[in-house]
């Protein structure tokens, strides 16, 4: 609202609300407020100190829609209640050449003591706020902390910036409407739902869109652990090579020569070998590279087919989400984004225990909680002070990283899935958290000892599984 709207619709206010009594607050949102000055066409005073949307004018809304829409209330607005709860509005005024009306109270006599306050309502941008002040120029209270101004001290009119155009823009138009706050408050609710629907719009775009960038990233990075297996062809001709040149071969220091049987001239090859190793264990050292390489070389291929389909599909969704906002199909919209996780009760965790100090927490699909340490101190005191004996304890095996703890419901069986989407989490918070595979190792916390003088976060297990698993933060499903 720029100078000369605000000037209008504090002569609007002044005629409407000044000899009326101060009555209920309904807190709308942290920097707004409606105050009913008990008019008989049901119109509420709406103030917002937001910094991107200070207004001021009448509003009309019905009782139940105000209470539904009500926040508690902070101390900003109890002490209003406190002081001016009956007071009666005496004057409204406008500071001259500020966007700043001050609102003067009294006190009626059979309440007590008469007092005076004001409500200075600073529609000024970023400073934009609101203060209650005592009849000695004192601010008592404001709804926003802002530097410049502290409780106890004298309102002071804040710094204006240099004169921009702003100053001499027109008041807002009033239109058809019968009055200036008529007019703003269709224009400010049309511009809200607006907003709403842009941002509607923007997140459904979004989320789509991360869909698919997710996909597309597991596709690279699925042909970056395809490379990394390399060619399964290349690592059995080289065994064979091996298994062929042992009588023949010629060895020096971690170079062999080696006749190529699969070359029409038998031209000679070198190859680089662990000085190590016989000729027979380094060829056995290929074929297990070439099972490993072929076996993921059919798993990839599957999974890549899997998400060409799946991108293939959310692109088709985005073109019928194009459709959708063409259409303002609104509820159509809403369909695009992200399902609400709702995180189920959790049981066996005493609630005395501060332990988001020590660990993040999450649900596991099965609905039991999972714990994951933040430091070495931390590892330790969620081993030693918070896991039970029978609880599952995790860690990635011969990396550093967090202790985990599933915490067990009695002596109930952890399901696989929550172990599998707990040691994913162990990967993850480790040194480990950029392989495509890590081994965890898993056992009752009962297992777990602490080696006597050893550094925090270290300790020893007496029995224990292993689990290999891909780094990372499983996407909970509801158990």
């Amino acid at each position: 609202m720029n100078e000369a709207t605000i000037k209008e619709i504090t002569a609007e206010l002044r005629d409407k609300l000044v000899g009326r009594k101060f009555g209920k607050i309904f807190v709308l949102d942290k920097d707004k407020l409606a105050i009913d000055f008990r008019r008989e066409d049901g119109a509420y005073l709406f103030i917002s100190a937001s910094p991107s949307e200070h207004r001021l004018y009448l509003i009309k809304r019905r009782v139940k829609e105000l209470n539904s829409a009500s926040l508690a209330p902070g101390p900003f607005a109890n002490l209003l209640r406190k002081h001016l709860t009956h007071a009666v509005l005496t004057e409204i005024e406008k500071v001259e050449g500020e966007r700043i009306v001050r609102m003067r109270f009294t006190t009626e006599p059979e309440i007590g003591v008469e007092e005076s306050f004001e409500i200075v309502v600073q529609l000024t941008g970023r400073s934009s706020n609101l203060f209650l002040v005592d009849s000695a120029g004192n601010i008592r209270s404001m709804l926003r902390e802002s530097k410049g101004w502290a409780i106890g001290e004298p309102y002071q009119i804040p710094i204006k910036p240099e004169k921009t155009d702003q100053w001499q823009e027109p008041p807002f138009e009033k239109g058809n409407f019968e009055t200036l706050s008529e007019a703003l408050d269709s224009y400010f609710e049309e511009k809200s739902r607006k907003d709403s629907r842009d941002t509607l719009v923007r997140n459904a775009k979004n989320a789509v869109k991360s869909r698919i960038k997710k996909k597309k990233n597991l596709k690279k990075k699925l042909g970056g652990d395809l490379e990394k297996h390399g060619d399964p062809e290349k690592w059995k001709r080289l065994g064979d090579l091996l298994n062929a040149n042992i009588a023949t071969a010629k060895r020096q220091g971690d170079k062999v020569e080696l006749t190529d049987y699969f070359d029409d001239e038998l031209k000679t090859i070198t190859i680089e070998l662990d000085e190590n190793l016989s000729l027979p264990e380094a060829a056995e050292t290929y074929f297990k590279k070439y099972a490993k390489s072929k076996n993921a070389r059919i798993e990839i291929a599957n999974r890549l087919s899997a998400i060409d389909l799946e991108i293939k599909k959310e692109e088709e969704l985005r073109e019928k989400l194009k459709e959708a906002i063409i259409e303002e199909d609104w509820d159509s919209i809403r369909r695009f984004l992200p399902e609400k996780k709702i995180r189920p009760p959790v049981k066996g965790l005493n609630k005395k225990t501060k332990v988001s100090k020590y660990a993040r927490d999450y649900v596991s699909s099965d609905g039991l909680l999972i714990l994951v340490g933040k430091r070495s101190k931390d590892n330790d005191y969620l081993t030693f002070r918070i896991a039970r004996s029978l609880d599952i304890w995790l860690h990635a095996a011969d990396y550093p990283g967090s202790h985990v703890v599933i915490k067990r419901k009695g002596r109930e069986e952890v399901p696989q899935r929550t172990i599998l989407e707990a040691a994913r989490l162990a990967a993850f918070f480790s040194k480990a958290k950029s392989e495509s595979k890590a081994a965890v190792r898993y056992a009752e916390r009962k297992y777990v000892n602490k080696p006597k003088g050893a550094a925090p976060g270290l300790v020893s297990l007496a029995s224990f599984k292993t689990i290999l698993v891909e780094p990372g933060v499983p996407d909970f499903e509801s158990g």
